[in-house]
């Protein structure tokens, strides 16, 4: 099969979340999906968020955020928290906020995890920033564990693709991850 030349700005399916801060002493929340694990250990979360938004405001002014992952029952209100800014509405009116051990990273109790962090590093890219955040905390409610670790069937994440803009939920599992490329290695 011949590949063909595409456009630069391909865009692969991205976890939907939603980051939460204070800004100017306010709980504020942002839908993101430009975001990705950065780090072992200590866990570290990486969000992309455009310069001239809301909420990357707050995070510079309080050092801390939170991701909060919302399950497909909370589509509505995470899209809501993506097309309206914090500067002209309220969006905590929509969740039950609660706060961990920052006390400046709003969270969401609506959803299944929740994960507390504080800045670790920033770093200003041409359009957006990348925030590099150290894990803190983590909650989930005990219906989204199996064995004691979080269940993502359960859960039931938003995933994000683009250009086309649809959310999707996730499918099946395929395969052992770590394990089924071993029968390709060579004795």
């Amino acid at each position: 099969m011949k590949k063909i030349k595409i456009s630069n700005q391909v865009s692969i399916p991205m976890p939907v979340t939603i980051v939460g801060t204070k800004v100017k002493g306010k709980a504020n929340f942002m839908a993101v999906g430009w975001i990705s694990r950065v780090n072992y250990m200590p866990a570290m979360i990486g969000i992309g968020i455009y310069k001239n938004r809301y909420t990357s405001i707050g995070i510079m002014q309080n050092k801390t955020f939170s991701v909060c992952i919302p399950g497909v029952d909370l589509v509505k209100e995470t899209d809501y928290c993506g097309i309206v800014s914090g500067k002209k509405y309220d969006k905590t009116k929509v969740f039950d906020v609660f706060y961990g051990k920052t006390k400046t990273a709003p969270m969401i109790k609506e959803c299944p995890v929740n994960i507390e962090c504080k800045l670790f590093k920033t770093v200003d890219l041409p359009d957006s920033y990348l925030f590099i955040g150290k894990v803190i905390a983590a909650y989930a409610d005990k219906k989204y564990l199996t064995s004691g670790k979080l269940d993502t069937k359960n859960i039931n994440p938003i995933f994000l693709t683009e250009p086309e803009n649809n959310y999707w939920v996730l499918g099946k599992a395929i395969a052992k991850a770590y394990s089924v490329g071993k029968t390709l290695i060579k004795k």
